[in-house]
């Protein structure tokens, strides 16, 4: 093994980068007078709230578990809602915190569903609708929930077909999405609530993940869609469902719509995002226009408006940078003046972060592939030991910002690089549907070639380079093993299917109105047998050179636990040597900070005696 560059770049612990945040997502009240956030109660994220301004803040939330990610203000100032499953199964309950007792209730107490929610509306403080999977685990129904009484009523029963709801501004269903059998959606429509439904458009499998409804104006006349029909990519569009005209508001060629901000009281939209090599916001609105040209020279990471009192006179923005931790300022519009919140991470100040750099190269069938390059500090970019960190999905994309895989590899000593290959999103519809039934096949070829683009660049060992990822990236890994052994010295999988027909027959109840989706995308597991066993690592275990580390939650839904569990009894079978993590605690990736400790420590020195680069001891 050639000799690592020697670095003097600090070693970052491991707790630095992977326990918990000391604060973070914070959201002010409605009324303004409150502000609520994440934070860590026996080092279990919970919610801890305090007067806007003031310094003195409580935990609110009792969660002992698994911690609490999201959480939202109800309307009536008084309670804090958020998600929670168990154990990692994603059968997810809704909660409510009630902030003068202090008490927390399950709203939706039933076993195995999966709460969703549709929509809510400040006028009417107390109410949401919520989609439950309680009669049927394939199909989500509509209920109507007092979030004070905890009463829950049946509005909309799923016919069998409908994948989403989305209701107009007074709560009331008029929009659905429902799967049809060539792998597309039906946008079906009605102007009243008890009228019947009506197919209003079709989008094909080449359209379907690229387009959907975002939202209905004010007075419930306009929706508001990303539409990708006629187009390569998702434009934002203006349906009038009266007079069924479309109209374009803004769209890239290139670039999908990623996200759009919306004023909480008019539902007018303010500005549309398209993440290229970064996110960049296009303003619609003019009495924002000065703001948002504030807000882009109050930091120089990527900013979101996350939060906006009654009045909107105060909005809460965050700034995310590949370099460094997350930035919350409280921005003030009547005085244009900002001031500084927190920060998310305020550890990673003490040390030094590598920039994540966006590259771009032609695919050898020639499309044109594009990622980030995060490289360690304080040495020469030659032939460096890398790691090919390969995205999950495989429908969604890498994006710029602070990313802790790219900067634990990159302070340990190697290159980082991550490929949004064809079949991820947010390049429009060639590129995405240029992944169909390609598992296995040209998706991977993309990441051959991203190896092949950096070893001729000078930047990689050819002989020190690994394969890394979760869920697909996890199959890729075991795709890069067993498809193509002579090009990486190791690979790490976590949660990756090893079997693309049993991945497809054991995925959860609640997709199954994706399935045809699946087939469409992936292969049927009947119709393609033959197919799909050969894009599958486990019938090519006799292939693989490379030691292999796999680590998988037992409850995992997604991926099911035999996915590892079979792949390794053939590699028994040969003799051939693997490390294997379990965690009776996690399901599709590892929430528990404890887990995550345990997993990157074993992956850092399985990199290290394979790679050759730093580690930090374990216990230290």
């Amino acid at each position: 093994m050639a000799q690592l560059q020697t670095s003097t770049t600090k070693l970052i612990p491991r707790n630095v980068l992977f326990g918990n945040p000391s604060k973070a997502s914070p959201q002010l009240s409605p009324d303004g007078k409150r502000i609520a956030y994440l934070a860590p109660y026996n080092n279990i994220l919970n919610v801890w709230l305090g007067d806007f301004g003031s310094e003195q803040y409580t935990v609110v939330s009792q969660d002992k578990e698994r911690g609490i990610r999201n959480f939202f203000w109800a309307y009536t100032n008084e309670h804090i809602l958020y998600m929670q499953d168990s154990q990692g199964d994603e059968d997810w309950h809704l909660y409510v915190v009630d902030l003068d007792t202090l008490k927390t209730r399950d709203l939706t107490p039933f076993d195995k569903i999966q709460a969703q929610i549709i929509s809510r509306n400040k006028q009417r403080p107390e109410e949401l609708l919520v989609a439950i999977n309680k009669d049927d685990p394939r199909l989500h129904d509509v209920y109507h929930l007092d979030i004070v009484t905890g009463e829950l009523k049946l509005i909309e029963k799923n016919p069998g077909n409908v994948a989403g709801w989305l209701a107009d501004r007074q709560l009331k269903v008029k929009c659905a999405m429902a799967a049809t059998d060539d792998g597309g959606m039906d946008l079906l429509l009605r102007l009243k609530e008890d009228s019947e439904w009506t197919s209003f458009l079709h989008w094909t499998s080449e359209d379907a993940l690229n387009s959907h409804p975002l939202g209905y104006s004010a007075k419930g006349d306009i929706l508001y869609l990303v539409d990708s029909r006629n187009e390569n990519a998702g434009q934002l569009m203006a349906l009038n469902v009266k007079e069924k005209t479309f109209s374009k508001i803004i769209g890239d060629e290139e670039y999908d719509v990623s996200g759009v901000m919306v004023h909480p009281d008019s539902y007018e939209l303010q500005a549309v995002a398209f993440v290229k090599a970064r996110n960049e916001w296009v303003v619609l609105d003019n009495s924002i226009a000065e703001d948002f040209k504030q807000l882009s020279v109050i930091h120089s990471g990527d900013f979101v408006v996350s939060s906006r009192n009654q009045d909107d006179s105060i909005w809460l923005v965050s700034y995310t940078c590949d370099n460094g931790p997350v930035h919350y300022y409280m921005y003030n519009r009547k005085s244009k003046k900002e001031t500084r919140l927190f920060v998310n991470r305020p550890e990673l100040l003490n040390y030094d972060l590598a920039e994540m750099e966006p590259i771009e190269f032609q695919s050898r069938d020639g499309l044109t592939i594009r990622g980030y390059l995060t490289c360690p500090l304080g040495v020469e970019r030659k032939d460096l030991p890398l790691v090919l960190n390969v995205h999950g999905g495989p429908n969604v994309r890498d994006v710029w910002g602070y990313d802790p895989e790219a900067q634990w590899l990159a302070n340990r000593g190697y290159a980082c690089l991550q490929i949004n290959y064809r079949g991820s999103t947010g390049y429009g519809k060639q590129f995405v549907n240029a992944g169909d039934r390609e598992w296995g096949g040209k998706m991977h070829d993309d990441l051959i070639d991203a190896v092949n683009w950096a070893v001729h660049q000078g930047l990689a060992d050819k002989k020190r380079i690994c394969i890394y990822g979760g869920s697909y990236g996890g199959y890729a890994a075991l795709v890069g093993a067993t498809f193509t052994p002579d090009v990486f010295c190791c690979a790490v999988d976590v949660v990756g299917p090893s079997n693309l027909i049993t991945m497809i027959k054991s995925i959860p109840a609640y997709w199954s109105t994706y399935l045809a989706i699946e087939y469409k995308r992936v292969g049927h597991p009947e119709k393609d047998d033959a197919f799909l066993k050969s894009r599958s690592p486990l019938f090519k275990v006799d292939r693989i050179k490379a030691p292999i580390l796999i680590a998988h939650g037992k409850n995992d839904p997604r991926v099911k636990l035999s996915e590892s569990e079979q792949i390794i009894e053939a590699m028994k079978s040969k003799n051939i040597p693997y490390e294997f993590l379990l965690f009776e605690d996690e399901g599709h990736g590892f929430a528990k900070p404890e887990n995550r400790m345990k997993f990157y420590a074993a992956a850092e020195q399985f990199l290290a005696k394979h790679l050759g680069g730093q580690f930090e001891e374990i216990g230290t």
